[in-house]
Parts: structure tokens; sequence; C-alpha cells
């Protein structure tokens, strides 16, 4: 490869691919917890393909918080005690910054913090709205960004001319990756999504959230959510990078689905607290580990 030349978009996308501990196993998951027909062995069943995932599913469920009468020693019973909501958050979070841990650069975390206030206040919107899937709008928020942790890893040696060219030209931070890079990081988080068969809805979101007005009309109610979720955690501040800020918000989008100014205020200090009771004194800094 080229040390003055950009690797494709195709070579950024398999070099991620072939990085362990990858989202991968997230879409079998959700399939399993949506699934009526699953029971607690099968979604045992899934967990346990990661031996990384299974521990930190049973180090919750015997935490003080979960902990019942006797300590829990399989997966099964995790499951049942931990219930498919909180044991669906802890799976995803797991899964995301463990591979931010292998792909990304800079502090420790600070992705994984991002993602994790996105999808919380995604998460805290749609049970406001019922509009959609509390849950699959959690996912949306965690995923939404994979794309930048696959630039990271194969294109770091270019962050200088992309940092230069924001500057110099007052630009999206997406705008100045593809006059450096000739595509961005939204286009290669669609490409892995798409490659570990999320779902394509999810994908559609990956791909269009942060132009709203070009997304098929199936995807729109949950971009709807994750694009006011995206304004909300940058304003909030965790984990927030360098490009966090060179976003353009179509604050006319948001008024159509009812995402006024006062809304998003409101939305503000509950997302705080659950930031807060899930990362603690990780909030700040620190990796992130479950």
């Amino acid at each position: 490869m080229n040390a003055f030349k950009p690797p494709a978009i195709e070579q950024v996308c398999e070099r991620a691919l072939r990085l362990p501990c990858s989202p991968a196993l997230l879409p079998r998951l959700i399939a399993a917890l949506q699934s009526p027909d699953s029971s607690a062995d099968d979604i045992a069943g899934v967990i346990t393909v990661d031996p990384g995932l299974a521990s930190s599913t049973l180090r919750l469920a015997n935490s003080a918080f979960f902990a019942g009468s006797a300590p829990v020693d399989n997966v099964s019973e995790a499951v049942i005690r931990l219930g498919q909501q909180e044991l669906y958050r802890l799976a995803a979070l797991a899964l995301v910054s463990r591979w931010e841990s292998g792909v990304g650069h800079g502090e420790a975390g600070d992705f994984c913090r991002h993602a994790l206030c996105t999808a919380i206040a995604a998460e805290v919107l749609a049970e406001t709205t019922e509009r959609v899937a509390p849950e699959t709008a959690y996912t949306a928020g965690l995923v939404c960004d994979l794309g930048k942790l696959a630039l990271t890893h194969a294109c770091d040696a270019f962050y200088p001319a992309i940092r230069a060219h924001c500057a110099a030209q007052q630009c999206t931070w997406t705008d100045a990756e593809t006059a450096v890079l000739g595509y961005h990081h939204v286009e290669v988080g669609a490409r892995l999504l798409r490659a570990w068969n999320f779902p394509p809805v999810l994908v559609a979101v990956a791909e269009y959230y942060l132009k709203p007005l070009l997304a098929p009309a199936e995807a729109l109610p949950l971009i709807a959510h994750l694009h006011a979720a995206k304004y909300i955690a940058t304003s909030f501040g965790p984990g927030v990078g360098e490009d966090g800020f060179l976003f353009s918000l179509n604050e006319s989008f948001l008024l159509e689905w009812g995402f006024t100014p006062e809304l998003l205020q409101e939305t503000m200090p509950i997302v705080h607290e659950r930031a807060v009771a899930r990362l603690k004194d990780k909030l700040s800094q620190g990796a992130v580990s479950l």
C-alpha cells in the first residue's frame, strides 16, 4: 500500500472485517431475543459462542444489583435473572466496547462513551414518542458510527490532513474525510453492518442518519430518533471527539418529527442520569469495560 495514497474503501472494510471481537454476533442475539419461540437456553446458546460475552453476562448476573439468594453459575440462569432488556443492553455495549479496544486510537473508551450516550438518548426518545422500539433505537445509537473505528485503524496517518482540510474549508468532518480519502466513515460503517448481516433498517440508519432527506421511507422514524439523539449526546459531552461538533443538524427534519428544542432539553437530564448509572466513574475517562 502506498503510504501517501489512502487505501480504497474496500481495503478499509476488508481490514476491519478481519479484526477479532467484531460486533458480528449482535444480529444473531437480536434475532434470538426478538423471537417469541426463543427460550433462555436458546439465548444462552448465542451468548456462549463468545466466551468474553458469556463471562460478562455471568458477572453482571452475580453483581450486587442483580444477585438473588444463590450465585448463578450458568448462562441460561443468568439470562433469566437479568431479563431480556438488561441482557441486551449489556451484550450490545460489551461487543461494541471490545471492538473499540482492538481497533481504536486516542483516549481509551471515548468512542464507546459517546456511542452509549447516543444509544441512551435514542432509547429515551423512543420511550417518549412510542414510535419506534426502544431496543432498536438503542442499537442504532451504539453502532451508527462504527465506521469511525475502522477508519482510525486503516487511515490513521491521514487524520492530520483531514483535520487541516476541516480547518481550512470550515466544512463538516465527513466532507473533509471525503476530500482526503475519497469516502467517509458513514459509508464504511454501513458497509460493515451489511457485511455483518445487521437488519436492513439498521444498515439504512447508519448510512443516512446524517442526511435524512435521502433515506428510504421505512427508515425515517428510526433515523429521526437517532438524528435527535446525536444532538443530545454531542451536547451532553462525554466521549465526543474532535469531529463530534462538525456535523450538520437538520432542525427542520427534527421539528417535522416532533423533536422540538423543548423536548430535547427535557431529555438531557434523563440521559445523564442513565449514563451515570451505567458508566459510574468511567463517564468522563478510562476504558469502558463490563
